[in-house]
């Protein structure tokens, strides 16, 4: 687990990008953003090298600036089920924070990261001082919320072929191509089934000309109508 520096924040070349990127802070003005980079701390990780484990207890705000985390929880047997991936200007602790419980999730980097942190004690009173942050924080502890729902309602209701269209629907957007930010077996257990199950089910959509594999991680949209049709099988 990657200790956190000690290096204040007038040393701290990485504290600019963090405050900026980050939406909670983007309602600040310049002082009030001078004093949020005065309590960031930073914290170094190398891929594969773990930020907390279930059970961990951590009153801080972690903030990615730059690199990816995933964040996941395992089961008694073992079995992973990927919670979010977590990219620059994300932030994850606020759920330890507000409830002072010990972290129930495990947190990994998937590429060399940098994290900044704000210790707890700090955060409440920069949230006391401007109430703003604190709502910010709020409204995407909601948005989180939603959206577990969403995935518990999709996994509860729907196939895992309606999961997967749904999913890359969502994703293209207007781009033919999607190129997937994470490995398919993490991208198979944040949508509840096996990198088995993603495979066939997207060579199936590639024989019906619906997708293109290019890869382990590129896939090209060929017929949008085609995919919308296995949703509302």
């Amino acid at each position: 687990m990657a200790l956190e520096s000690t290096l204040g924040c007038e040393r701290c070349k990485n504290c600019d990008t963090c405050v900026q990127t980050v939406p909670i802070f983007s309602s600040l003005n310049v002082e009030e953003t001078l004093e949020i980079k005065g309590i960031i701390r930073n914290i170094q990780l190398d891929r594969g090298e773990a930020l907390f484990f279930p059970g961990d207890v951590s009153q801080k705000l972690y903030i990615i600036n730059n690199g990816k985390l995933k964040v996941s929880r395992l089961s008694e047997s073992g079995k992973e089920q990927v919670i979010r991936i977590l990219e620059p200007g994300d932030f994850i602790g606020e759920i330890s924070l507000f409830t002072r419980s010990p972290i129930k999730s495990y947190a990994e980097a998937l590429e060399d990261t940098g994290i900044c942190t704000i210790d707890g004690e700090n955060l409440e009173i920069i949230m006391t001082k401007y109430p703003q942050i604190a709502i910010k924080i709020l409204e995407e502890v909601s948005k989180r919320l939603e959206g577990a729902e969403s995935t518990i309602e999709q996994i509860g209701l729907y196939d895992t072929g309606h999961r997967i269209a749904k999913r890359l629907l969502m994703m293209s957007s207007d781009n033919r191509r999607i190129s997937l930010t994470m490995s398919k077996r993490d991208f198979a257990s944040s949508m509840g089934m096996t990198q088995e199950t993603l495979s066939r089910k997207l060579s199936e959509f590639q024989n019906m000309g619906l997708i293109e594999l290019h890869g382990q991680r590129d896939i090209d949209i060929i017929d949008r109508a085609g995919l919308e049709d296995v949703i509302s099988i």
